[in-house]
């Protein structure tokens, strides 16, 4: 159990395997509504082969006292079967989808084609005034070459929100 007192905060990458079934995704996000917690990224999707079951990840942030009750409480609803912060439970991977679009010309257009092979980042779409670059990779990673983007032409960014896994054999099954 935590210590009370222990008032710092840290990040928490949490995957929740629930029933794929009507509402669920509405109660757990209700459970950190509810309590005033934020939730920094969200994805959900099905994951096993019959569609019975799907996989939530959320970030989220707060106090290890904060973190602990959130895992017990959405350990506690139903149809959860399974709740684990990858953040403690060891070494795991943790990505985002973005999608970056950038307009301008000339020598702008040349830095932002030279930014993107630098950082791996793909164009999807292009135009005489624009391009679209698709790119993976960790929040930092993501934030970087958006920063990067601002003074060249950033237009409009949308991204997935993280997913996780946990390296090795762990897994995530009921």
């Amino acid at each position: 159990m935590p210590d009370p007192s222990d008032m710092t905060h840290r990040a928490a990458t949490i995957a929740v395997l629930v029933e794929n079934e009507a509402g669920v995704l509405a109660r757990v996000i209700g459970l950190f509504s509810g309590r005033g917690y934020n939730i920094d990224s969200l994805t959900v999707a099905p994951v096993d082969a019959e569609g019975r079951l799907s996989r939530i990840t959320v970030v989220t942030s707060g106090t290890e006292m904060v973190i602990e009750q959130i895992k017990a409480q959405l350990d506690r609803l139903v149809p959860v079967h399974k709740v684990a912060d990858l953040t403690l439970e060891g070494p795991h991977l943790n990505r985002e989808l973005a999608l970056i679009k950038v307009v301008g010309s000339g020598s702008a257009r040349q830095e932002a084609l030279r930014l993107a092979d630098a950082f791996r980042a793909r164009v999807v779409d292009a135009t005489t005034e624009s391009f679209v670059f698709e790119m993976t990779g960790n929040a930092e990673k993501l934030d970087a070459f958006i920063n990067l983007m601002r003074p060249i032409g950033l237009a409009e960014v949308s991204r997935t929100g993280a997913v996780a896994i946990a390296r090795g054999t762990a897994s995530l099954t009921v």
